[in-house]
């Protein structure tokens, strides 16, 4: 198995643990997003740039979700 492949698995795993978890604890998103960094960065090294592209938006999306969910906590 090559860096670059191990790479993938640990940023992929990462991901689907952090996804999993996401309903315990706002932190488990944000992790989320940095996983989703990850496979972005996994994904233009491997040269298939559309995947690359989506990680990049989903850990956007994933770190958007993360600030709204802790505004909303400390306006409670």
């Amino acid at each position: 198995m090559s860096g670059l492949t191990a790479f993938g698995l640990v940023a992929v795993t990462s991901m689907l643990v952090t996804y999993a978890f996401e309903k315990s604890s706002s932190w488990f998103i944000l992790a989320f997003a940095g996983s989703c960094v990850l496979g972005s960065v996994y994904g233009f090294l491997q040269g298939a740039w559309p995947f690359g592209l989506l990680e990049a938006v989903w850990a956007a999306i994933a770190a958007l979700r993360w600030w709204n969910q802790r505004i909303v906590a400390t306006t409670k």
